[in-house]
């Protein structure tokens, strides 16, 4: 499940997009009290979420929240987005008030060209401070 009461939150390091977006979101959470990190399909990836639950899941943002509940696609975002708090916060709101169907068909169309809009990051673990290095699991 979560470490600390955190979220872990796994991406594609490979996607240009969620590399964004995970710079947003650590960026946003300055203490690093909401949100770890680690790539999808990582060793942190296979040991906290089970093998069948893995097999569903799109090669995209990927949250396990604090009480154990696996949220991908919009759900995700929204949820990413109300943790952070402030005017993130009523973002997710707004995005939480759309049919979930019509948010998901949004959110494939933006996965399906994330690759073609985002260029791959040049490092997929970039150096980082060592300030942020605890919060980036393996």
């Amino acid at each position: 499940m979560s470490i600390d009461g955190r979220d872990l939150v796994f991406f594609d390091g490979s996607c240009g997009l969620c590399h964004h977006a995970v710079i947003y979101c650590v960026k946003r959470d300055m203490d690093g009290s909401r949100f770890l990190y680690a790539p999808l399909y990582g060793e942190t990836f296979q040991a906290q979420v089970d093998e069948s639950a893995r097999a569903r899941l799109p090669d995209s943002v990927v949250v396990l929240t604090a009480s154990g509940e696996l949220l991908v696609e919009s759900d995700a975002t929204a949820h990413l987005l109300a943790r952070l708090g402030g005017r993130d916060r009523i973002l997710g709101g707004l995005l939480r008030a759309i049919p979930r169907f019509i948010r998901d068909l949004g959110y494939r169309f933006v996965a399906r060209v994330r690759r073609s809009i985002f260029k791959k990051p040049e490092e997929i673990c970039p150096l980082l401070p060592p300030e942020l290095r605890t919060r980036f699991l393996p």
